[in-house]
């Protein structure tokens, strides 16, 4: 009887305790978060992961675990696959492309784990969030300032991000939205897969077949770096650089020195990830889309932060 007292008053003690510093109480939860990066050969990209961990370190509760596809859409569905296994809490992916991600984010959700897909879109609705800016937005506004810049007329090469991923198709769409009506030519494009080095071959070979080339436009800032070095190796100077993703260390740095002449800011949305994220495992609604806010960047204005688009 004596043993049983004893064991009672130990078992009560040990809820009390635990209770008080919260390690069953709901507020003191830990949750673990995979996050499934499509690759951190772009800047970009391991921008957005240092936003990810940056926002997550202001909350003890979280732990996120990354894995790297290393630009390999096998990879990546492999990665989602261990993180269904392991059973974390939320998943985050910023999948390589749309169609072959689409399935394996469905069956996380099938398995009860909410997903946050994060810049570029899957197929379809099965996911919880999305948070991305509008692409479509930023490759008209692209094309409209092209078309002010080039007085409505000239020659551009577009260098394309990966056109099998949703960002890709929609900054080209976007783009032609904003140059339609105007007597710009695009006499060159090609897919350089969001790479600097796959950029720069690109652009020698235009290079080599275009005496004349007015303006670059690429759908993100490595990619027009890259343009950039190929012609200033070829001596061609004379051409007017455009670009998307607006890091200030990268794409902002680039237009203050001069290399660029404007970037339009793609936000990495890690922060935003993390705070929907925290509402999504507190068990709040959270919207379908969030839509992320973008600015240009140019010399009229880079010194004073950039312009806000409408």
């Amino acid at each position: 009887m004596r043993k049983q007292i004893v064991s009672a008053l130990l078992a009560a003690i040990s809820v009390f305790v635990l209770g008080g510093f919260g390690l069953e109480s709901a507020a003191g939860r830990d949750y673990v978060i995979g996050m499934s990066q499509c690759n951190l050969g772009e800047p970009w990209r391991v921008q957005m992961n240092h936003d990810i961990k940056e926002a997550a370190a202001k909350h003890p509760e979280l732990k996120v675990v990354f894995k790297d596809a290393q630009n390999d859409t096998l990879r990546q569905r492999s990665a989602v696959e261990e993180f269904i296994n392991s059973k974390v809490d939320l998943l985050i992916i910023s999948p390589k492309e749309a169609q072959p991600l689409t399935e394996p984010v469905a069956r996380a959700m099938d398995a009860g784990i909410p997903v946050i897909v994060l810049d570029r879109a899957v197929l379809g609705d099965k996911f919880t969030c999305f948070i991305g800016a509008d692409n479509v937005k930023i490759g008209k506004a692209a094309g409209q300032w092209i078309a002010r810049k080039l007085g409505g007329k000239g020659k551009v090469v577009e260098l394309e991000g990966l056109m099998t991923s949703i960002p890709g198709q929609d900054r080209h769409n976007g783009f032609r939205e904003g140059i339609a009506g105007s007597s710009i030519e695009v006499i060159f494009q090609a897919d350089m897969k969001w790479l600097e080095p796959d950029s720069r071959k690109e652009m020698e070979s235009a290079l080599s077949r275009f005496d004349r080339i007015d303006l670059v436009y690429a759908h993100n800032d490595p990619g027009a770096h890259g343009a950039y070095l190929a012609a200033k190796a070829a001596g061609r100077d004379n051409i007017i650089f455009v670009g998307v993703d607006a890091l200030p260390q990268e794409g902002v740095a680039y237009v203050q020195q001069g290399i660029l002449d404007a970037t339009f800011r793609y936000p990495t949305g890690g922060a935003e990830a993390i705070d929907t994220a925290l509402k999504i495992l507190k068990g709040e609604t959270v919207p379908k889309k969030i839509v992320l806010g973008t600015r240009l960047f140019d010399k009229n204005n880079v010194a004073t932060g950039g312009e806000p688009l409408p």
